[in-house]
């Protein structure tokens, strides 16, 4: 089922240009990718073993209030934090009720997607590791883009999937490209996340939701095609405009649109215990605020509203999950 763009954007206008005035967005930095994962212990190996991040904490649910965050009735949730460097993802298993697994076919360019970029330190190690891991490819291997590109020239790239099948991937970046902590001296293969990428169906839209009312920043842009990119995203004719934000803080996120081919499939309708639920967590000053604009805005909601977490098991005090333009999910976060 589609969800159409059109619901929220005439009523974002008057939003856009107060925001613009204030100079102010609804959040301040983001969080950390959260993924549901079908088996905790098995995720937590792999993140940890294969790719090197660290636990840092490891908390079970329930609850009202948890059932009205997350849309879903009787829920019992595992969650696990991790951290790789500065930056960390949040992983759920759903102990009740059970979700659906991730429907096969799904493709690179189909609005549903959504990955990590893991940046290493050297490509080639980094993926003798993965393939000594026995992970499933998702690129045909590494993948060099071209120097004529400005933008991406010289960059390496490999997608890949965890055991869930959630798409990730490695980057490196070649001197004067990306942020220089990035080049730092380091003893570490797998450095950290740089962004968290999405496929979008219309760039303009995309950008009136994610700058003009959340207040992230354009920090780059460039066209990709060409045989590097079909074989890093494994999408024959492959041409995509690609936006980089950067929030106030945090990972970035990075915007896909397929230019060619236009034939990716809308996001479907999943809920939070579906293994396909992936999360842009994201920290807002003040939730109850936050979800007034955002209600005004007609942007679609997940949750009733700012749900207050008495106990406070997973470090914030008020959450709400909405949807963007194209169905990804963010979590609105509340310290």
């Amino acid at each position: 089922m589609t969800r159409p763009i059109r619901r929220f954007l005439p009523a974002l206008a008057f939003l856009i240009l107060s925001a613009a005035a204030s100079g102010q967005g609804l959040v301040t930095t983001v969080d950390s990718i959260g993924m549901t994962v079908s088996d905790m212990d098995r995720a937590v190996e792999f993140y940890s073993k294969v790719l090197t991040f660290e636990k840092v904490s490891d908390v079970e649910v329930a609850g009202a209030e948890y059932e009205h965050l997350e849309g879903v009735f009787g829920l019992r949730m595992r969650v696990v934090r991790m951290r790789l460097g500065e930056e960390s993802i949040e992983l759920a298993e759903y102990l009740a009720p059970r979700g659906l697994p991730i429907p096969p076919g799904l493709r690179s360019n189909d609005r549903s997607f959504q990955h990590i970029a893991i940046i290493v330190k050297d490509m080639d190690a980094a993926y003798r590791r993965l393939r000594e891991s026995k992970v499933e490819h998702v690129s045909s291997g590494p993948q060099r883009l071209p120097d004529w590109n400005r933008s991406a020239g010289g960059i390496k790239a490999f997608y890949f999937r965890d055991p869930d099948r959630h798409p990730l991937e490695i980057l490196q970046f070649p001197e004067g490209k990306g942020d220089p902590r990035w080049h730092r001296p380091s003893d570490r293969l797998f450095l950290g996340i740089d962004h968290t990428a999405i496929v979008v169906g219309d760039t303009d839209a995309s950008l009136k939701f994610y700058r003009d009312l959340l207040g992230f920043r354009v920090a780059g842009e460039s066209e990709n095609y060409g045989i590097e990119q079909e074989r890093l995203n494994n999408v024959f004719g492959a041409r995509l405009r690609i936006t980089g934000l950067k929030p106030p803080a945090g990972p970035a996120v990075e915007f896909l649109e397929y230019l060619a081919p236009r034939d990716g499939s809308p996001a479907p309708e999943t809920k939070s215990n579906d293994i396909l639920h992936r999360r842009t967590r994201v920290v807002t000053a003040d939730a109850d605020a936050a979800a007034k604009r955002l209600f005004s805005s007609r942007v679609e909601f997940r949750s009733p509203g700012a749900v207050e977490t008495a106990r406070r098991e997973l470090g914030f005090r008020k959450g709400m999950l909405v949807a963007d333009p194209d169905g990804h999910v963010l979590e609105f976060l509340e310290r």
